[in-house]
């Protein structure tokens, strides 16, 4: 893979682009994104915290699929993307 490969996600209805193998949290970041999830309580704004995958503050719905940890999903074009606005699953706190 080239270091100019790039790949395009949608988050939340628009274009987020960047380079390919990176996580979708890299992408963001990169996008200047730094919030993508909000509390139940209190609504407040999560991203990234650990980057390994042991906490939930980067979780988002990619595909459809419910409470993806950003940090660990590699990016892959076309991918839907969807901020959470909720806590992360009671079982996982």
């Amino acid at each position: 893979m080239s270091t100019h490969e790039t790949v395009t996600i949608t988050v939340d209805g628009a274009p987020v682009s960047g380079r390919a193998g990176s996580s979708i949290a890299g992408l963001l970041l990169a996008a200047g994104d730094t919030a993508w999830r909000t509390t139940s309580f209190a609504s407040q704004p999560r991203g990234i915290f650990c980057g390994i995958g042991v906490c939930f503050d980067c979780v988002v719905q990619v595909n459809g699929l419910a409470d993806v940890r950003a940090c660990l999903r590699r990016a892959c074009d076309g991918d839907v993307v969807v901020r959470q606005h909720i806590s992360p699953p009671e079982a996982a706190r």
